[in-house]
């Protein structure tokens, strides 16, 4: 007899896959005992089944490192906790590198797996063979071995996180259709099946390839699509079962060991997109048809690299098709949208080595209401307007899937479904020599080739310097010497109106915006840890309004977090308005000069203090100006509608000829803000850094009697010390790249790594920023006491630390 559904829930999990059984175990684990999860058919019936099942944990972002982390942790345990058997084997696995760029990309991996806490070995290709000997290394220079990677059955794990769920007191229904949620005045009431309704507040859609559909009903955007994935089983031949896992990225396949034969697939440089018109609702416990032509270009490279596949029997070639999203990462969180709503979809092929941490986090995030750490990388909230459009997600996804194995450039650009986003600058710009980069859909120039000095505005990529580093720095010197003027129309902007705008944004920011009209702040937005969720600058335009800009790429995350941070009771509405204004951002210490010969406003220095905004006009154009600067000179943000951007833009290139102003992109923007010390939200903070940490407590009102999120954990780290500390990193090296994520010794001890790194034309040198931890508590007098050396590439390379800003660090030039 069937088991009746509960009338109600705490929490209503959609999805009988392993993301779906994770977080039901988790959720079930931390107390959510009244949990229940649904699956239309049955447990793994989607893509679970025909997961091939490596786990590796080798990625760029900690917070990624840490959720895999945490899964290889839940699978070690989770056959004796549950009494099913997993299929999980921790037999390492090993990535091979065949020519020198991939080497240096396997060293800057590996020293990234150790800036994280992984064991990771460099091996040699003898050392290489004797792990794994049934392949030629004739072509391998090197490889990594990571002893903790595994490898395990996705059904079998699936149910044994099922049984554990259960036995923690949550409920699974299978063969329980959703038919609708119901909602009312953005709130969620109840899941309705076809079985009976279930009462309920917040609801987590983990419904694989389904997952953009379903959310889509309920005005939800999830950007994911689904591609055919193909792998061969071959019959045994003797392989050994304690055999790593094998990722060959150079001939793009990867093996590992099942029933004493192989598991070999792959990532083909031109995928087969599947269900285009949407993915069919009775597909279950389903495989496509197999593609023999399109797998042999995967086959052929595998032939090369294991002779004995040759006559090796194939038992089956597997092609099914599996969700992938635009940037090669899943998404987890709340939805924008529509509050607790909660979405873990789109692995990417990674599902099963995700899925321990992932449903963990999610489970934390319905819970509490944030996730346990930043999560940025995969958060839902990174995605945007362009994201809307399936023609486009499928466009940039079949690039992104296409790359999977492709070496991972530095500074590498995406170049499908582009362009998008153009501001009225483009054209002008493009003949000027501008070599576009993007951001959430928007064209803005990275850097300008000169074209008399025969270059041409194209990125040549290498982990070396890159061909625009001389342009760069040509620009550099023109933002110190004279003055620039970067397109910055792409920063999202947002206006807060309303009779409480001040009391509500009191609330939300931690640096004090009860300032006169006229007055601009740069504040941070924290929550109850006391982490950094936003790093923007507002203006007061108005005594009920004010004008708020942040980065880009945070359009989505900011509003939210602003949106939902209003008080209940407190009357004020934020609008997005980021495609009203286009930005130009006059810098340098010639910058006062030229807007003097294009307004008739009075701009001096104490009509027009730094950190004040005006309305000017400029050739007949109302603009509103900010005196603000992330380049550490005297510099004017100029906020233009966009209707009168080319006409502002000439007026100003015009007029600033006599002065050397020229354009400048955004690379110029990053290696100023480098010398200067200037925090970049991403990086160098975020959800887990809070100011104190950073450096930045001089922009928290702690010395004003004013409530803000976060106070209190602020108060406390001024109270009792902190374990981590933000510092500027200098190679004595010139010639050394930084790039981010180098790990950081102090006095021989790996005590953190990079958050951010590049070049500084003005001191010549390059720069890193990271975090130096000791559990016993961290001050300046610490930090500066140690002698450090960071590890680039596998190599100690020894530098200074700094703790002040290596230009200007009395902020002259910025308040002159």
């Amino acid at each position: 007899m069937m088991k009746q559904l509960p009338a109600t829930a705490k929490a209503v999990v959609i999805g009988g896959g392993i993301i779906g059984c994770s977080t039901a175990y988790h959720l079930a684990k931390i107390g959510w005992t009244d949990t229940v999860l649904l699956e239309r058919h049955k447990l793994t019936s989607g893509t679970t089944f025909h997961a091939a099942g490596l786990v590796g944990q080798l990625r760029s972002s900690a917070s990624i490192t840490r959720l895999l982390s945490y899964s290889v942790d839940l699978y070690d345990r989770l056959e004796v906790e549950t009494g099913l058997a997993t299929g999980w084997k921790m037999n390492g696995g090993l990535r091979l590198a065949c020519n020198a760029e991939r080497w240096t990309e396997v060293k800057r991996q590996a020293t990234t797996a150790r800036s994280f806490g992984l064991d990771v070995q460099l091996l040699t290709p003898a050392e290489a063979l004797d792990l794994w000997p049934l392949m030629q290394v004739d072509d391998v220079i090197g490889a990594v071995f990571l002893p903790t990677d595994g490898q395990a059955n996705p059904s079998d794990i699936t149910q044994a996180l099922a049984r554990g769920a259960r036995k923690a007191g949550a409920s699974i229904f299978e063969d329980t259709s959703v038919v609708d949620i119901e909602i009312d005045r953005g709130r969620i009431c109840a899941v309705v099946t076809d079985r009976g309704r279930i009462e309920c507040e917040r609801v987590v859609v983990c419904a694989g390839q389904w997952t953009r559909q379903l959310a889509g009903r309920f005005g939800v955007n999830v950007p994911l699509v689904s591609i055919e994935h193909q792998y061969v089983l071959t019959d045994s031949f003797g392989v050994p079962s304690n055999l790593p896992t094998l990722r060959d990225p150079d001939r793009l396949t990867y093996y590992k060991e099942e029933l004493g034969g192989l598991v070999m697939g792959g990532y083909e440089p031109n995928p087969i997109p599947w269900a285009t018109k949407g993915v069919p609702d009775d597909f279950q416990f389903s495989l496509l048809d197999s593609n023999y032509d399109h797998f042999g270009q995967i086959m052929s490279h595998a032939l090369a690299r294991v002779p004995a596949l040759r006559t090796a029997g194939a038992k089956q070639l597997l092609n099914g098709p599996e969700s992938f999203t635009p940037d090669g990462n899943f998404i987890l969180g709340e939805a924008p949208e529509l509050k607790n709503f909660f979405i873990g979809a789109g692995f990417n092929a990674f599902g099963i080595a995700s899925a321990g941490g992932a449903g963990m986090a999610l489970a934390e995030w319905v819970a509490t209401g944030e996730p346990p750490y930043d999560l940025w990388p995969v958060d839902i909230r990174r995605f945007g307007r362009p994201h809307f459009d399936t023609d486009w997600i499928r466009t940039r996804t079949l690039e992104a899937y296409g790359k999977h194995y492709a070496m991972a450039w530095p500074h590498e650009e995406h170049a499908s479904a582009r362009p998008c986003r153009k501001s009225p600058l483009y054209d002008r710009l493009k003949a000027q020599g501008a070599c576009f980069g993007e951001k959430l859909g928007w064209e803005r120039p990275n850097w300008f080739a000169d074209f008399f000095a025969g270059e041409e505005p194209k990125d040549i990529y290498s982990y070396d310097r890159q061909n625009w580093f001389s342009a760069v720095g040509r620009e550099h010197k023109a933002v110190r010497e004279a003055a620039v003027l970067f397109d910055q129309t792409s920063f999202a902007k947002f206006v807060l109106k309303g009779a409480d705008a001040e009391a509500a944004l009191s609330w939300i920011a931690s640096n004090d915006v009860a300032k006169p009209v006229g007055s601009l702040v740069y504040t941070q937005m924290l929550n109850n840890r006391g982490g950094i969720e936003c790093d923007l600058t507002v203006a007061r335009i108005a005594e009920d309004e004010y004008y708020i800009t942040t980065g880009t790429g945070f359009a989505t995350r900011d509003f939210d977090w602003i949106a939902k941070g209003i008080p209940a009771d407190m009357h004020a509405e934020l609008i997005d308005i980021t495609s009203a204004y286009s930005v130009l951002s006059l810098m340098g210490p010639k910058s006062r000069a030229i807007l003097e010969a294009v307004t008739n406003c009075d701009v001096s220095n104490a009509a027009f203090p730094f950190a004040s905004v005006r309305t000017i006009g400029i050739a007949g154009c109302p603009v509103r100006a900010l005196r603000i600067t992330y380049v550490g000179e005297l510099g004017y943000e100029l906020h233009v509608p966009v209707e009168y951007a080319v006409t502002v833009y000439d007026a100003v290139m015009a007029a600033g000829g006599t002065h050397g102003l020229v354009n400048a992109g955004y690379r110029a923007i990053e290696s100023c803000r480098l010398e200067k010390g200037y925090r970049a939200w991403g990086s160098d903070i975020g959800p887990d850094h809070t100011p104190i940490e950073a450096g930045l407590g001089f922009a928290v009102k702690m010395k004003k009697n004013i409530a803000f999120r976060g106070r209190d954990a602020v108060n406390r780290q001024l109270t009792s010390g902190v374990t981590q500390m933000l510092a500027c990193f200098v190679p004595d090296d010139r010639d050394v790249v930084l790039l981010g994520r180098e790990t950081i010794y102090r006095d021989g001890k790996h005590v953190g790594w990079l958050s951010s790194g590049g070049f500084g034309y003005t001191i010549d040198r390059p720069i890193g920023y990271g975090y130096v931890g000791d559990a016993d508590g961290v001050t300046e007098a610490f930090v500066l006491s140690g002698s450090y050396e960071l590890d680039v590439a596998m190599r100690r390379v020894p530098c200074s630390v700094v703790m002040k800003p290596l230009y200007d660090p009395e902020m002259l030039r910025v308040k002159d």
